[in-house]
């Protein structure tokens, strides 16, 4: 599967180290003709998969192949490494990482000297390089081979980045001393995420701590994937229980009964931390998302004055619609939070810090903060690939002829308490169905009316 932002594919069939270290040379070649030094810095670095050392090993020769200096932060999460390219004024990143896919995937995301992920033109440029002439690459000779360095700092600068922000209120919350149940999923959390509630006073119960990617579960932070954290969280009587997908960008929440309460929930309380703390200052600019996040976000934003804008789904088109409206928070659906302050990416220690700092304010629990707000319910269906998808889009608005329309990303049909999200997967060969209402059975519904058309287009 190649999108914008990378490739990814199963290890050992589609993805090898031939092919992991052609996409990295391509990628350098990209870098080299930016505004750059003739010899650009790109920052390297992998989630816990057991392919990670040996892809990084392959990433790291295809870019020092291309005349590129490559600096290894190692084993660290996602938005580390976006962060590290930032420090580093780096050329750009790679990740090692196929986030919440199952554990025989593996891929290459791109990371541009911003610190996003590419858009639509770099993303293009590079895949046009890496499927070119086995000889288009321009190979750097003997002399001009690229060097290889370690950063072994990169989580402890990041860690001390989100310790500092203004929003984190780190006396209020070691004050709490809350109780918190982890589920780093045996992922790249265990590198990050018990020392930042460490230092944030935390009492911690942990499982899946370990960072060899054997992943004892789904990867995804999913409410039906959290069912050994629910009982974690009743057993150890804890205040909060917080899992993290295997790149540490996605965070999820299961309240103080042990119940997960949705991935939703992480960018609405998020949302509310930030614009709460600023007493309405910030109410009237934007909080942005992508088309399929849940309406409890725009009761957030709604709460402070803040107005939602809509972005396709992707890190980096929310990013980019972030840094043109210069909004003050905004994500995904998904548990990624994205604070600008910090940087324009998904990360999952400052969704924590914020989740933190807006209970120790608020003074109450979990399942209190989720009874403020009506409740929805998100269901999410798949169709095959194999539907005309013009042809569906067409139904539907016809079906549904008094919906509001947003075709930005697939079609997005909306009502004042609902909508229906029809997209193409950009990670798996399929066509994605995302409905929410105020009830399951309204919800189905409009997920079966979609599946009907799929079908009869």
């Amino acid at each position: 599967m190649v999108s914008v932002a990378g490739v990814r594919g199963l290890v050992g069939t589609d993805l090898t180290p031939e092919v992991v270290a052609r996409w990295a040379a391509a990628f350098g070649t990209w870098a080299a003709n930016g505004k750059h030094a003739r010899r650009p810095k790109i920052v390297v670095g992998r989630d816990a998969r057991t392919s990670g050392p040996m892809f990084v090993a392959a990433a790291t020769a295809g870019l020092a192949s291309v005349g590129c200096d490559v600096i290894d932060v190692g084993l660290v999460a996602t938005p580390t490494v976006q962060l590290a390219v930032e420090h580093h004024r780096a050329a750009g990143g790679i990740v090692l990482t196929a986030s919440h896919n199952p554990i025989e995937w593996n891929a290459l995301k791109f990371v541009g000297p911003d610190g996003i992920f590419l858009d639509d033109l770099a993303g293009t440029r590079v895949r046009e390089l890496a499927s070119g002439a086995a000889d288009s690459l321009p190979r750097a000779g003997y002399n001009a081979i690229g060097a290889v360095a370690a950063d072994t700092d990169a989580i402890s600068r990041h860690l001390a980045a989100v310790l500092a922000l203004r929003v984190v209120d780190v006396r209020a919350i070691k004050r709490r001393r809350f109780r918190v149940a982890l589920d780093t999923v045996r992922g790249a959390g265990g590198a990050v995420m018990p020392e930042l509630l460490k230092r944030l006073g935390c009492r911690v119960t942990a499982i899946n701590l370990e960072t060899d990617g054997l992943f004892p579960r789904p990867p995804e932070p999913v409410p039906e994937n959290l069912r050994a954290l629910g009982a974690l969280v009743r057993r150890s009587k804890a205040d909060v229980g917080i899992a993290v997908d295997p790149d540490v960008d996605r965070l999820a929440i299961v309240d103080e009964r042990g119940r997960p309460i949705g991935e939703d929930y992480t960018l609405a309380f998020a949302v509310r931390a930030v614009l709460g703390r600023a007493g309405g200052r910030t109410g009237r600019r934007a909080v942005v998302c992508n088309l399929s996040t849940s309406l409890v976000v725009e009761d957030a934003a709604k709460e402070f004055g803040a107005t939602v804008v809509r972005a396709p789904v992707g890190e980096a088109h929310v990013a980019r619609k972030m840094i043109e409206l210069k909004a003050g928070i905004g994500g995904e659906g998904n548990g990624g939070v994205m604070y600008p302050a910090l940087h324009v990416g998904r990360d999952a220690p400052v969704a924590g810090a914020l989740l933190l700092s807006l209970l120790a304010r608020e003074r109450i629990t979990v399942s209190e903060l989720v009874a403020r707000a009506p409740r929805y319910t998100i269901v999410k269906a798949k169709a095959p690939r194999g539907a005309r998808l013009a042809q569906v889009y067409d139904a539907l608005r016809k079906r549904f002829s008094d919906a509001t329309v947003d075709t930005q990303d697939g079609l997005r049909l909306a009502w004042p308490d609902r909508w229906l999200h029809v997209r193409p997967s950009g990670t798996e060969p399929i066509i994605r169905l995302i409905a929410e209402a105020p009830s399951r059975a309204d919800a189905e519904r409009l997920i079966d009316e979609g599946r009907r058309l799929c079908a009869a287009s």
